[in-house]
């Protein structure tokens, strides 16, 4: 097992977006407020670059080649404040664009197959979830796993507002108004703040000590993103020493670009120093101990030994009873009828290439019937049997 690197413990620093002024804040207060000029310490100029001594200085950002991307994809145009995708180290989902909306896409990562969908494949579509749950009285703006516990779900929604009006420091990204992005990467205590409406990444160094943000680099792209997904640390790639990956919705383009976060090192052996031990893929706890207030560190794993080991935790969802909704005979949940002429032409030349089978299939079987009547004529008239 490798030695963990001395990464320093930092403080708590929850993070506040508001247009595109960043705070780190340090304890949340009830009312809002307009942080105090005299109270706030601000960096003059602080949109030029101080630069610090650090291995994660020359972090660069590389898109991935044309292959390597996904295309095609009708990324939804919803403008809520969301990422509108995730990633594990198995699949990509993406929220898509649909009549209604609630549409998403679940892609796999390990290899992409091109293939036509044959009659006897897909014959329904998803129309029942697995599980509902209620208990927000506003809209659901974020979803996420807990970092430890087993099968526990975190949902936040617009239901209360907080204020952190306590900032460490304020800097000044630049001068649009679009939403910040941020992701706050533990293991090598770097912020990467990603605009919503722009191509660029930028991201810093946090520290324990002032000035707390040293800023590093940016990451610069022309196709303005619509969200970002981010693979977890076990399905990076260390022998390349990537330390973050990216899967950028470029809705303009209908694209999916993984964008990875490299620390240059000549080096082709694993890098420790920029891999310390890293919360697993094993549950830490139960969901039962988690409710009954009990708490627990991550399980860590290494990232050279154990980054391709699968879970053993399968998580079993409840069996629903199928429905059906049969007219003159026809399950019309199995059978979903055309919406549109284009779907009314397909089905049609689906249907005509399967008469066209099945002819052929009743021909070949016809002569076949007749070999077979005949061998047995041919046993019957031998002398043998007579």
């Amino acid at each position: 097992m490798a030695s963990q690197p001395s990464l320093a413990p930092l403080p708590p620093a929850p993070v506040l977006l508001q247009g595109r002024e960043m705070q780190l804040q340090t304890r949340q207060q009830a009312k809002h407020s307009v942080s105090d000029p005299k109270r706030t310490e601000k960096r003059e100029m602080s949109w030029r670059p101080q630069y610090r001594s650090s291995k994660f200085r020359n972090v660069y950002g590389k898109v991935a080649n044309r292959e390597h991307c996904f295309d095609g994809i009708p990324i939804t145009k919803n403008v809520h404040d969301n990422h509108f995708c995730a990633v594990n180290a198995k699949f990509l989902a993406i929220v898509t664009e649909s009549a209604g909306g609630g549409s998403f896409l679940v892609i796999p990562l390990e290899q992409v197959r091109i293939w036509e969908i044959p009659d006897g494949g897909l014959k329904r579509n998803l129309t029942d979830a697995v599980l509902e749950l209620y208990g927000h009285s506003r809209r659901v703006g974020l979803v996420e796993w807990h970092p430890t516990a087993n099968n526990v779900l975190f949902s936040a929604g617009y239901d209360y507002k907080e204020d952190l009006s306590m900032p460490l420091i304020e800097e000044e990204i630049d001068g649009l108004s679009g939403l910040l992005f941020p992701f706050y990467d533990a293991d090598t205590h770097m912020l990467y703040l990603a605009g919503k409406g722009d191509g660029n990444i930028r991201y810093y160094e946090i520290s324990s000590e002032k000035p707390y943000l040293n800023y590093l680099m940016e990451f610069r792209s022309p196709a303005p993103q619509k969200g970002l997904g981010v693979m977890p640390k076990h399905g990076l790639d260390v022998s390349a020493c990537e330390v973050f990956r990216f899967y950028k919705l470029v809705t303009l383009k209908g694209l999916i670009e993984p964008i990875s976060m490299i620390v240059p090192r000549r080096s082709e052996t694993y890098q420790e120093d920029i891999y310390p031990m890293t919360p697993g893929t094993e549950p830490a706890l139960t969901p039962d101990e988690w409710l009954s207030g009990m708490n627990r560190d991550p399980i860590l794993m290494s990232l050279k030994e154990g980054y391709k080991k699968t879970s053993k935790v399968v998580f079993k969802a409840p069996i629903r009873e199928k429905k059906s909704v049969v007219v003159n005979g026809i399950d019309l949940l199995e059978n979903v009828p055309p919406r549109t002429e284009n779907e009314l032409l397909r089905m049609f030349f689906r249907q005509q290439d399967e008469i066209r089978r099945l002819k052929e299939d009743l021909s070949q079987k016809d002569i076949r019937i007749r070999q077979l009547q005949l061998e047995l004529k041919n046993l019957r008239n031998s002398p043998k049997n007579n």
